[in-house]
């Protein structure tokens, strides 16, 4: 080696050196985005989900149910959910044991409330995944855009806007799951994906979807295992334990995905993916923040198993952009936007300079210019953040009610009372007559599960059929079984739920 070889090999040493100390405080300054992001997020999702529980505005179904679940458990008696039916049991519903991890904390506080800090603290901490990658990779400012753009994506608003679900559990996982994918963190993917298996029974389906990218992209053995368990998994909750516990025998939403009564027509399947155009519109709302860019990332087959289901389901409501049914999707499509922001860093030729330079700027704005549209709207609204006085007066009405009391409820006003009361939806299941007391809002039904006449009607029927009004203040009223009185009767015919699956 000459001298000045030498003399250039210690020269760049020491400009690398020099490098390092230079950047050291900055990695210090930078290194708590992710969690300070986190933390943000938690606090925006308590106070969102909390008050609006205080305003009334969640409801027994889902809220209500999740909730006498919970208890179930807390209590030892296993998630027995009276809303469903007498002694329904939510395992056969969906196979959601996960939801046992929340006992301990019902212990130390049974609320509904509970159920909605925990819910928002799973979803808030998936954004610790995303925003280390992008600092790693591809620095603070792509951390910033990645974590606030997955946290305040129309798909969490979405599901934080209509109650809690089991879901819930599952989006830290994925979260996890994708980030070591994108790293080549095999084994550490395929363990954060395994637990989906207890969340719900499609989700074995996604970590067989994992498993299938680490045979492809990485180790084999590990690949292989992941996709017999994962399909395994789904296998057993939706051939043996789902139909074990269901009370019809056999899973409840197999009608979803039988393509109607002439069954799936296999000539028909590319095209029963994009029609209606409602099922094209929520793919693009997907890829529309990461400004389309997720969709150049192999990280994104692993929502193909959920967009799959949704999109050849015949339950509309699986289709579009409301209720619960994105929030698994939205890690992965923002980790699949990291995946191309880190490799156009990486490596010149990716994406055009002009592309790469844009993404940031395009995709908080395309954050920002969705938010009106979705539930995270009430927070710039006057009405989440004061308290209506027939809010007040329908607290002082509940109150009335004893605790451990059989009641049949509004949809709005079940949560209220799960934590503490025996509660049926009043009008679904149809036997409200065998409640002893009886709490609806007459002023403003919901117009669920009855139609608001009809809900009137049944009411009416209460007053003459051996309840009578113990309280009524801004519409809310409270009735109790007269003693000795005759029971009142509900031919009610069963409604369907909103959307629920």
């Amino acid at each position: 080696m000459t001298i000045s070889t030498l003399t250039s090999a210690l020269h760049r040493r020491t400009e690398s050196d020099e490098s390092s100390v230079t950047l050291a405080p900055a990695d210090r300054r930078t290194r708590f985005i992710p969690w300070a992001v986190a933390l943000a997020l938690f606090l925006i999702y308590a106070f969102f989900t909390v008050r609006r529980h205080e305003l009334l505005l969640t409801s027994g179904y889902d809220l209500g149910i999740f909730e006498q679940g919970v208890r179930g458990y807390a209590e030892g008696r296993g998630p027995i959910v009276e809303l469903k039916g007498p002694s329904f049991n939510l395992l056969g519903d969906h196979f959601s044991p996960v939801l046992a991890a929340l006992a301990p904390f019902y212990w130390i506080w049974p609320s509904a409330k509970t159920l909605l800090l925990a819910q928002s603290a799973l979803v808030a901490v998936a954004a610790v995944p995303i925003c280390r990658w992008a600092l790693r990779g591809a620095g603070p400012a792509t951390a910033l855009v990645a974590g606030l753009g997955y946290g305040l994506s129309w798909g969490l608003a979405s599901a934080l806007g209509f109650d809690f679900h089991e879901i819930t559990f599952a989006v830290p996982l994925i979260a996890f799951s994708v980030t070591a994918l994108g790293e080549r963190r095999w084994t550490a993917a395929a363990l954060w994906a395994a637990p989906l298996v207890l969340v719900k029974e499609d989700l074995g389906i996604t970590v067989a979807a994992v498993g299938a990218y680490i045979l492809w992209r990485g180790d084999r053995r590990v690949g292989a295992a992941t996709v017999v368990f994962g399909v395994g998994a789904s296998l057993l909750e939706l051939l043996v334990l789902l139909p074990a516990m269901s009370p019809g025998g056999s899973f409840a939403y197999w009608d979803n995905l039988s393509g109607g009564s002439g069954g799936r027509n296999l000539l028909t399947l590319p095209l029963d993916l994009v029609t209606p155009g409602e099922k094209v519109t929520t793919v693009l709302m997907l890829l529309a923040p990461t400004a389309l860019l997720a969709a150049r990332s192999p990280l994104l087959l692993v929502a193909l198993p959920t967009l799959g289901w949704r999109l050849l389901s015949n339950n509309p409501a699986y289709w579009g952009t409301s209720y619960h049914y994105s929030a698994v999707l939205m890690p992965i499509v923002f980790i699949a936007f990291v995946d191309v922001l880190v490799k156009a860093r990486e490596r010149d030729g990716v994406l055009p300079r002009w592309l790469a330079r844009a993404a940031l700027p395009v995709s908080a704005a395309v954050t920002l210019a969705l938010l009106p549209g979705f539930a995270f709207s009430q927070l710039f609204t006057l009405d989440l953040w004061r308290t209506p006085a027939r809010v007040e007066a329908a607290r002082s009405v509940l109150a009335a009610v004893p605790d451990d009391a059989r009641v049949a409820a509004s949809n709005r006003l079940v949560p209220q009372l799960t934590n503490r009361c025996e509660v049926i939806v009043f009008g679904w299941p149809q036997q409200w007559s065998s409640a002893e007391w009886i709490v609806v809002d007459e002023d403003q039904p919901m117009g669920w599960p009855l139609p608001p006449d009809k809900e009137r009607q049944e009411v009416a029927a209460a007053k003459r059929g051996g309840y009578h009004v113990v309280r009524s203040d801004h519409g809310i009223t409270l009735l109790q079984r007269t003693a000795g009185g005759p029971a009142a009767t509900a031919d009610t015919p069963a409604p369907g739920t909103p959307g629920a699956g």
